[in-house]
């Protein structure tokens, strides 16, 4: 089960960031596209990987993901500052114009926090809390990074294409390359560090598929309660990580041809935003939607 895909080929609606800025792939049949946040759903649930990414349900916003965007997007901007002015204070000058910014693009937004919903002034400062903890971390007056916001693909020998969103590459006078990911969050227990690290593998690989270059550190950044997870990777990870990622797309395409999304029960379920469709809770998941041409083919478009 294999589509002919250019990935610069996006439908006209329902484009996700990853497909407006793919490059083309011609002349290759394409197996699919899978992203580390895809990867993590199937992993987690098949179910969920379905619902979002071949029902394409809608999930209502939540408080705490939407303070993860505001404080990426502060983080990114703060780097466009001369390094001097990288500061706790200028940040916090960029957190409400940030905050405006995003609700003239979705003034929908707004709907967080009416009736039962948080304070947004308190919320607002639970921001200017996680932003000020980041510089407990880290000092960006020393830093200069060679990318931010970077949009990374690569495609496999085995033609499946990886793509995704690096929060920031760091690149020292010697070439050596650093990951950076940021979460808003707390820090995983050290019996899930592998799985927190799957994502930073999954860049890993596409940066040394791309650049030749093993990168010299993973680097997680949780400003939910100022910790770091570091970690050097190395050939023989990344060779691991292609086959896990290989794995997983196998399973993936099992799951399209028997039509056995099924679920998978955990703790998670607790922030699941499909537990009202879910078999695990009594739910009942709506009829698959058809695929192009009823030919039960993914296209790139289910895949991301």
């Amino acid at each position: 089960m294999s589509t002919t895909s250019h990935a610069g080929t996006a439908p006209e609606t329902g484009d996700s960031p990853a497909e407006l800025r793919s490059t083309p792939v011609d002349g290759v049949d394409v197996l699919g596209a899978l992203s580390p946040s895809r990867a993590s759903d199937f992993m987690t649930c098949p179910l969920l990987y379905r619902y979002r990414t071949i029902d394409r349900l809608p999930e209502e916003p939540s408080a705490d993901a939407l303070r993860g965007t505001l404080v990426h997007k502060v983080l990114e901007d703060l780097f466009d500052l001369p390094a001097p002015a990288r500061t706790p204070e200028h940040a916090a000058e960029l957190l409400v114009p940030t905050w405006d910014a995003l609700l003239e693009a979705d003034p929908g937004l707004a709907e967080l926090f009416t009736g039962e919903g948080p304070d947004v002034v308190a919320w607002l400062a639970s921001c200017r809390t996680v932003l000020d903890r980041y510089f407990t971390l880290e000092d960006p007056r020393r830093l200069e990074p060679a990318e931010r916001e970077l949009y990374v693909e690569a495609l496999l020998d085995s033609k499946l294409l990886l793509r995704g969103f690096v929060d920031r590459l760091d690149i020292a006078p010697d070439g050596a390359i650093r990951v950076v990911d940021y979460k808003t969050g707390r820090s995983v227990p050290v019996m899930f560090e592998a799985k927190a690290l799957f994502q930073m593998k999954f860049y890993a690989l596409v940066i040394w598929r791309t650049r030749g270059v093993v990168p010299a550190m993973l680097q997680l950044v949780y400003l939910g309660n100022g910790e770091m997870l570091r970690y050097v990777p190395d050939e023989d990870d990344l060779v691991a990580t292609e086959r896990k990622v290989e794995a997983i797309w196998r399973a993936i395409q099992r799951a399209q041809e028997t039509g056995d999304w099924r679920p998978n029960r955990s703790r998670l379920c607790d922030w699941c935003s499909f537990r009202s469709l879910c078999p695990e809770f009594g739910g009942t998941p709506p009829p698959l939607p058809a695929r192009a041409g009823d030919s039960g083919e993914l296209t790139e478009a289910d895949v991301d």
